[in-house]
C-alpha cells in the first residue's frame, strides 16, 4: 500500500467545502509510520544538512524521528507564548486573520543549513513563516519537506516562487 493510500480523507471539515487530509491513520500505521520517515532519510542522508526543524505539532511527530535517523539536531518551532527562552517571531497571514510562530534565538546558528519538516502544505504560509525565523537567525534553508502537497490550494507556487526548494511524498489534487 502506498502512503497516499493511508490518509484519511473527512469531507467538510473544519468547514463545508472543506477536504481534511488526516495523518493519522497513517501515523497509527507502522509500516506507513517507517515508510514516511524511511524515505525521508533516503532523499536527505547524503544532504548537506545540520538541523531538522518541525512546525507544531505533526511537524514535530514526523521531524523528531528524521534528525534521529539522520543524525541531526531537532529544532521546534511553536505557536506564540509555548516556548520557555528567549524567543523570536514572526507573524504571518491566514485565510481569517493572521498568527504568529516562534522559535528560541538561540536554537539555529549562523549559517546552519535547515530543513523544515511538516505534515502538510496548503497555503504555504506557515512554512514561509519558519523559514522567515531562519533566515532571521542566519540558518539556510535547504529545503521544506512535507507528507502532503495540496497544489490546488497554491502552497507550492507561494514557497517555490519565494525561492525555496520543496518535496512532498504525495499529494492530492481535485480529490
Amino acid at each position: 500500500m502506498t502512503i497516499k493510500s493511508k490518509i484519511r480523507t473527512i469531507p467538510d471539515f473544519p468547514k463545508e467545502g472543506i477536504m481534511f487530509r488526516d495523518i493519522t491513520t497513517l501515523l497509527k500505521d507502522p509500516e506507513g509510520f517507517r515508510d514516511v520517515v524511511e524515505k525521508f532519510y533516503k532523499r536527505y542522508a547524503a544532504m548537506d544538512i545540520d538541523v531538522i526543524v518541525g512546525l507544531e505539532a505533526r511537524g514535530f511527530i514526523i521531524g523528531g524521528p528524521l534528525a534521529y535517523r539522520l543524525g541531526k539536531g531537532f529544532v521546534p518551532i511553536r505557536k506564540a507564548g509555548k516556548l520557555p527562552y528567549t524567543t523570536i517571531s514572526h507573524e504571518y497571514s491566514l485565510e481569517y486573520g493572521t498568527d504568529t510562530i516562534e522559535v528560541h534565538s538561540d536554537a539555529i546558528n549562523k549559517g546552519d543549513k535547515v530543513l523544515i519538516v511538516d505534515d502538510l502544505l496548503a497555503t504555504g504560509g506557515t512554512a514561509l513563516a519558519a523559514a522567515a525565523l531562519v533566515k532571521k537567525l542566519g540558518g539556510e534553508v535547504v529545503e521544506m519537506a512535507f507528507v502532503v502537497d495540496l497544489p490546488e490550494v497554491g502552497g507550492r507556487k507561494k514557497v517555490e516562487n519565494s525561492g525555496y526548494s520543496m518535496f512532498a511524498l504525495c499529494e492530492f489534487e481535485g480529490e
